[in-house]
């Protein structure tokens, strides 16, 4: 009855667990949720009066034109040469990755993707049929340039989060970024660079984008609005290779015709110099947490699991130094009112060791400090 990729369809661990984890009383650091207090909430009576009169018919499927002109403005300054004709506004960054996969992935084509790797770009890649290759991403070194070649000469697709990587916290530098960049273009095999936790830097701004360091390659970059005003806004965009830009926004128009227009409105008017005020006042409250999350490893775990300290983004990449059943202390955690994510679900095979992902933006200092004793007590 149903189309045969349903068999490749799984259900996501994050959003399962979240569920599991909605109830009162329970210490997150299972998702990618930013802190309630970082979240934008404007001021609606305003902004529905003065310049949302003209949203509620239907709109372009590309999005709202001056909301793309300040998307093509901001790549241009990450060094990517874009007008906003190349702009494609997305319901989320999620969509994005369904719009990539269906242009670009069919029974058995081959995605180089990182390992470990962004949990819902596995999940939508695997539905089209994805032959993984994948290349391992060090927390301390990022990827071994050799073997990501190595990889991209069987690949027809590569898929990099190269700033602040979800989930192992890895910032490539420079240096790798234009080594990749090489490989990408000597190949010349279409890069999906998926960029959401740029904004997020703690310590100095993240480096530039990799497309922008192509000279010939295919290439789509996208971002979000979700980790810097707000997830509820369910925006993001991409900005797309000319080659690309047609196909993409015939998918998007099959999908859901345009994304929600106040939304665009919403976020458009914090392009024009508010987004910036918005983030720096919100990233104090991630830098404490981060720190906190660190102290609190330190204290509790430290002779048990090895761990860097994240410059950017929402997570640790937490490591035991030796082999545990991470879903069996899930479930125990969960019983204890905290809800942890297992590293392997990151993993498009095997994962090498046991592994967490631990999210420190969504906790009170004082959270995470209960929660780490909580988790310590089940580890002992």
């Amino acid at each position: 009855m149903f189309a045969k990729r349903i068999e490749r369809l799984t259900s996501s661990l994050v959003r399962d667990i979240l569920a599991a984890a909605s109830r009162p009383g329970v210490i997150s650091f299972a998702g990618g949720l930013p802190a309630d207090e970082a979240l934008f909430r404007p001021d609606m009576a305003s902004t529905v009066s003065s310049r949302a009169l003209d949203c509620w018919q239907y709109g372009q499927t590309e999005g709202e034109p001056a909301l793309r002109e300040l998307i093509a403005e901001q790549g241009r300054a990450l060094g990517i040469d874009c007008t906003a004709a190349q702009v494609l506004v997305l319901s989320g960054s999620q969509q994005g990755i369904d719009l990539v996969a269906k242009l670009f992935i069919e029974e058995d084509t081959r995605v180089l993707v990182e390992a470990p790797a962004y949990l819902a770009a596995l999940q939508a890649f695997r539905l089209f049929g994805a032959d993984f290759q994948p290349v391992a991403v060090d927390t301390v070194s990022g990827p071994d340039v050799a073997q990501f070649a190595e990889a991209l000469s069987r690949s027809q697709l590569a898929y990099l989060t190269p700033t602040f990587q979800n989930p192992s916290g890895y910032c490539y530098p420079d240096a790798q970024r234009q080594q990749v960049a090489a490989a990408l273009d000597a190949a010349n095999v279409p890069l999906f660079e998926d960029d959401p936790y740029r904004e997020l830097a703690f310590d100095a701004p993240a480096p530039l984008p990799i497309v922008g360091r192509l000279k010939n390659a295919p290439w789509v970059y996208q971002g979000s609005f979700s980790k810097t005003l707000a997830p509820g806004l369910r925006l993001g965009f991409l900005i797309a290779h000319p080659q690309l830009v047609p196909h993409l926004t015939r998918l998007k128009q099959a999908a859901d015709l345009h994304s929600n227009r106040l939304s665009q409105q919403l976020v458009a008017s914090m392009l024009n110099g508010g987004l910036q005020e918005h983030v720096q006042r919100v990233l104090p409250i991630y830098r404490e947490r981060r720190d906190a999350m660190d102290a609190a490893l330190h204290k509790h775990l430290g002779d048990l699991v090895t761990w860097q300290k994240p410059v950017g983004g929402l997570f640790f990449w937490v490591r035991f130094k030796q082999t545990i059943d991470t879903h069996a202390l899930m479930q125990q955690a969960l019983a204890a009112d905290i809800a942890i994510m297992p590293g392997d679900a990151f993993f498009a095979g095997a994962a090498p060791e046991s592994c967490l992902r631990l999210n420190f933006s969504h906790s009170s200092p004082a959270d995470i400090e209960e929660g780490m004793t909580r988790l310590a007590k089940l580890l002992r």
